[in-house]
């Protein structure tokens, strides 16, 4: 089992910045599809966007392009996720999740972590 834990939440003004970092732990596989996903009350979970850990390329959700940046550290199997410029629909639980396969064509991602909150005011 891979177990994923967030942290790095918290509450920011309009225009503040806030990184996110996701561990892995537990049994590991040398690559993985791992994405960060944004769920809001009342609302789907969103994919914000993802990145196959071996040649690290991300690809965005259009709502976050040229804000958001996602990063992975092979190193600390950490996943990272930067956000400037952050807007009030930016608000809600981000979730890492990680799929344990060749690529990130039609991941299925079967880890989750627990989420970590993101509250950002005008």
């Amino acid at each position: 089992q891979v177990q994923l834990q967030e942290s790095g939440g918290g509450s920011v003004q309009a225009g503040g910045s806030l990184t996110l970092s996701c561990v892995a732990s537990g049994r590991t596989y040398s690559s993985y599809c791992m994405a960060w996903f944004r769920q809001t009350p009342g609302a789907r979970r969103d994919e914000v966007g993802h990145i196959y850990t071996s040649y690290g390329s991300a690809t965005y959700s259009d709502s976050v392009k040229g804000r958001f940046t996602m990063s992975h550290d092979r190193a600390k199997s950490t996943l990272y996720l930067q956000m400037n410029d952050l807007k009030p629909e930016d608000t809600g639980i981000y979730y890492c999740a990680a799929a344990a396969q060749g690529s990130c064509d039609s991941p299925d991602y079967g880890y989750w972590g627990q989420g970590t909150q993101v509250t950002v005011s005008s």
